[in-house]
């Protein structure tokens, strides 16, 4: 399957926002677009604004375009909002509430707690990365990678647990009591644009 495996820094200097917080992302003088003269002064039309926003999106999920698009037609034929039902499909992902329970830093690294097979939800390996959480539902992580995520948490102290979820950091569990709203989501998205982009 096609993945990007190119330089990630380089995906939040092409839409000109950290897509991960990390400070390779976060530094002010690296969100300059890439290439050897940056911005080049050309004003973005509507077609490439909605464009960028749904590219933010993508890149802070690490999600094909492909499977993007499927989500998106999930989203439109659910009843609500199609934006925010967009963005609680993505956040309801395996690799992302493992990323937003601070076992991991990036979704990167998250994703490849989950495809080497480290994680158990409800008991069972789940080893698909899209797996969809429900409220509920368990992760638990089987006790040879626990040193390692418990090292990898100590480096993100101060770390906020949103509320949808129950973390237990000393069994490394977490719980999905219910689902995110985006007001939940701490990632500055215009959903608007990014369903106008697929009108």
């Amino acid at each position: 399957m096609a993945r990007y495996t190119g330089p990630k820094v380089k995906l939040s200097r092409k839409v000109g926002v950290p897509i991960a917080d990390t400070p390779k992302h976060t530094v002010k003088r690296q969100l300059t677009p890439p290439g050897m003269h940056g911005a080049r002064g050309r004003r973005a039309k509507d077609y490439g604004i909605r464009k960028n926003e749904k590219q933010k999106l993508r890149f802070h999920y690490s999600v094909l375009e492909r499977q993007f698009r499927r989500y998106m037609d999930m989203a439109s034929r659910s009843k609500g909002n199609t934006g925010e039902v967009l963005l609680q499909i993505l956040e309801r992902r395996l690799d992302n509430v493992v990323r937003r329970a601070g076992f991991c830093r990036t979704i990167w690294a998250a994703r490849q707690l989950v495809v080497h097979g480290h994680v158990l939800v409800n008991g069972r390996k789940v080893d698909r990365p899209s797996y969809a959480m429900t409220p509920g539902e368990a992760i638990t992580l089987k006790p040879g990678i626990h040193k390692l995520v418990r090292d990898s948490m100590e480096t993100m102290a101060g770390h906020i647990v949103p509320g949808w979820m129950d973390v237990n950091p000393a069994e490394l569990s977490i719980r999905v009591t219910a689902n995110p709203t985006s007001d939940q989501i701490p990632f500055d998205v215009n959903t608007n644009l990014i369903v106008e982009f697929y009108k």
